[in-house]
């Protein structure tokens, strides 16, 4: 208990019942840290914030926006007085079952990619910024296997994840060259039985994805949730710009 005692973390689209995000605060808040919890749907978001307790709140909060960003870093120097942790979590896959590259609408392409990769980076750019003041602070970004294997079905989706990955690099990158000891890292889960998952696939491809796992199961937000803590605490304090993979090995395919 208490790998994350006295810190505070933002942790970004965090209102889902059965969402990463939420698990994650949970863990968080539980090994101490004091917990902002982000998403557009305020009404699941506030009921989050009360689910977890301790000391989460919520804040209504859209990633796309750089003003709403602003805002979010000065709730937290404004209530809690810094900033240790990000987890840029929000993210859609903007996609219907069975979805191609042949298929994709411009206007889906550019959602995602709003969501997943101006977020993320907005996300970095502004924790930097509160972070320095500190010098000190973890940046976690969730991405995903989709960074590192084709995505026939899910074009759009496959395509921010890996731009999300290459932006952990170059924040890391960035950081250290300026001399902040803020680290970047991406966190790379696999199959997570969520409602984002339930909806991106038909049930076909769901049990396909399943058989060709080798551990035999889909993860569960528990297993993203304690990877970030890891990130998040002191213990990984020699670790930045690495990917951590958490997928039952299903990327060795």
């Amino acid at each position: 208990m208490g790998r994350v005692k006295d810190k505070v973390a933002i942790v970004t689209g965090a209102a889902s019942a059965t969402g990463i995000g939420r698990q994650i605060s949970a863990v968080l808040a539980a090994e101490g840290a004091s917990v902002i919890m982000t998403d557009v749907d305020a009404e699941a978001g506030a009921k989050a914030a009360t689910d977890v307790g301790r000391d989460a709140i919520f804040v209504e909060h859209d990633v796309r926006v750089e003003a709403s960003w602003q805002r979010l870093m000065e709730t937290a120097t404004g209530r809690f007085g810094r900033l240790d942790i990000l987890v840029n979590n929000a993210g859609i896959t903007g996609a219907e079952a069975r979805e191609t590259i042949e298929t994709i609408s411009l206007d889906a392409w550019r959602a995602v990619q709003a969501v997943n990769v101006e977020g993320v980076a907005l996300g970095c750019k502004w924790a930097i910024n509160t972070m320095k003041a500190r010098n000190s602070g973890s940046i976690i970004n969730i991405s995903s296997m989709a960074a590192l294997v084709a995505t026939a079905t899910l074009p759009a989706y496959g395509a921010s994840k890996a731009a999300v990955r290459q932006i952990t690099q170059t924040v890391a990158q960035h950081c250290g060259r300026q001399g902040y000891r803020i680290r970047c890292n991406s966190i790379h889960p696999g199959i997570i039985d969520t409602e984002l998952v339930a909806g991106a696939f038909s049930d076909e491809q769901l049990t396909n994805l399943r058989r060709s796992i080798p551990s035999g199961e889909f993860g569960v937000p528990d297993d993203v949730a304690q990877a970030v803590l890891f990130l998040a605490s002191d213990e990984s304090r020699y670790v930045t710009g690495t990917r951590l993979i958490v997928d039952g090995g299903a990327t060795m395919q």
